[in-house]
C-alpha cells in the first residue's frame, strides 16, 4: 500500500459488517479497491475523530448508528463543519432505508450516492469504484 491509495472510512456499527465490507474489498478484481486503506468507525463520534486527523477519499456511511443517524455526518462534512482544512470526501449512504424520501434526503443532506442494504458484493465494489474513480 502506498500513500497514493486511497482511503475509505467504512461507519458502520455491526461489527461483522464491518468485517464483511473489509473482506469484499480486499477481495475486489479492482485494483483501486482492492488496495485501499480502509478505515472504519462504529458511531458517528468516532467517524467524526478519524474525520478530524485524516484526509478520506470516501465514506462508507450506515444511517442508523447508535449516537445518531448517518444524514448529520453527511450534512456536516458538506457544510465543512468536520474535518475543517481537509478535502471533503464523497459520502455514500448505506441503509436499509429504500424509500424515495430516503433517497432524496440522503442526496439534500450531501451524500453523493446510495447502496441499498442488502446489497452484492459487486454493487458494493461497483458503487466504491465509482466514487474512487472521482477523487
Amino acid at each position: 500500500m502506498t500513500a497514493d491509495n486511497p482511503r475509505i472510512l467504512l461507519v458502520e456499527d455491526e461489527e461483522l459488517n464491518r468485517t464483511l465490507v473489509k473482506a469484499v474489498l480486499a477481495r475486489a478484481a479492482i485494483a483501486a479497491v482492492r488496495d485501499a486503506e480502509v478505515l472504519d468507525a462504529s458511531s458517528l463520534g468516532a467517524a467524526r475523530t478519524q474525520l478530524s486527523s485524516q484526509d478520506v477519499d470516501l465514506v462508507l456511511l450506515d444511517m442508523n448508528l447508535p449516537d445518531g443517524n448517518g444524514l448529520s455526518l453527511a450534512s456536516e462534512l458538506a457544510a465543512g463543519k468536520v474535518g475543517a482544512g481537509r478535502r471533503k470526501p464523497s459520502v455514500v449512504a448505506v441503509t436499509a432505508s429504500v424509500l424515495p424520501q430516503d433517497r432524496a434526503a440522503a442526496i439534500e443532506a450531501g451524500c453523493d450516492g446510495f447502496l441499498d442494504k442488502p446489497y452484492a458484493a459487486a454493487d458494493l465494489v461497483a458503487v466504491v469504484a465509482e466514487h474512487l474513480s472521482k477523487r
